[in-house]
């Protein structure tokens, strides 16, 4: 395996909630050393427990592909980012820095279930989990007290997340906010298509589409098939263009924080696409469509 694809994974294990979260408090306290970092400590811990089916009125988390760690490896990006960002001389405030963790950890809880939802699993709710993701988050936030503000900006950070949503349609309250709905919408993409497993996880990625009704993909062939042009020209061209080249900053947080000058995301990424086009030809051979000596 490419050393630099393994190295972003020795660096912090996200399958360990625990690790994830020492992580991002040591990172927190490189982006600002007086910040508490207890308030998301707890939001953290009350994030697992509605994943593991320990919250009110919610069933355990049951896709099998946005599941916690899917939460915790785009978290750890987010935060990730945001120092990068810092390093490059970007100014955030403490309370938005905390909206966006939130956000992070809220974006994918609508394809979580309540009790009450007895059909299928929560990938039936791909197309509309965002809006479910808010509506959870909101219900939370202010139960805990946050202003209609940080509930209404911790909103728009996570609708920032919707593939296809353009930025400039998000009612934003300042450059700052969506500054940091732009992380949330990388360290989404990131966090996904540098994951170790990827290849492994993408038949369980084609399963939640056919639940939810998404037939593109006739097969997880050919789900892995297009991946390659799904990153070229639907991923990396958001992350370019409508987020802002933010993922760049990742290579300052990893210069800084472990002294290796490399974006260890795109790093991953590119070895992740690679070993998917090689399947694709191994499958291929295998299914007689094309021959060793062609």
């Amino acid at each position: 395996m490419n050393r630099d694809n393994n190295r972003l994974y020795e660096l912090t294990d996200t399958n360990s909630p625990a690790e994830t979260l020492a992580e991002i408090k040591n990172i927190l306290f490189l982006v600002d050393p007086s910040q508490d970092r207890s308030p998301i400590e707890m939001i953290y811990q009350d994030i697992i427990r509605l994943f593991n089916g320990e919250f009110p009125g919610y069933k355990p988390s049951n896709t099998k592909y946005h599941n916690l760690e899917h939460t915790s490896s785009t978290a750890l990006a987010a935060v990730r980012l945001i120092h990068g960002l810092l390093i490059q001389g970007q100014v955030f405030s403490p309370g938005l820095v905390q909206l966006c963790l939130i956000g992070a950890f809220f974006h994918d809880t609508g394809l979580i279930q309540t009790r009450e939802e007895v059909e299928g699993t929560g990938a039936r709710y791909t197309v509309c989990h965002e809006d479910r993701s808010i509506a959870l988050m909101e219900k939370y936030l202010a139960k805990k007290g946050f202003s209609q503000d940080d509930i209404r900006d911790c909103g728009h950070m996570i609708r920032c997340t919707e593939l296809f949503s353009p930025i400039a349609d998000i009612p934003f309250s300042s450059e700052e906010v969506r500054t940091l709905g732009k992380v949330i919408g990388t360290a989404d993409l990131v966090a996904q298509m540098a994951d170790k497993n990827y290849l492994e996880k993408l038949p369980l990625l084609f399963m939640e589409f056919q639940e939810a009704g998404m037939h593109e993909f006739e097969t997880p062939l050919e789900l892995f098939k297009k991946t390659e042009e799904f990153y070229r020209s639907v991923a990396r061209e958001r992350m370019k263009n409508e987020l802002g080249g933010i993922s760049s900053a990742a290579l300052y947080h990893f210069r800084e924080r472990w002294e290796i000058d490399k974006n260890l995301y795109e790093e991953s990424i590119k070895y992740n696409i690679r070993r998917m086009k090689e399947t694709v030809v191994e499958s291929l051979m295998q299914l007689n469509i094309i021959s060793g000596g062609d």
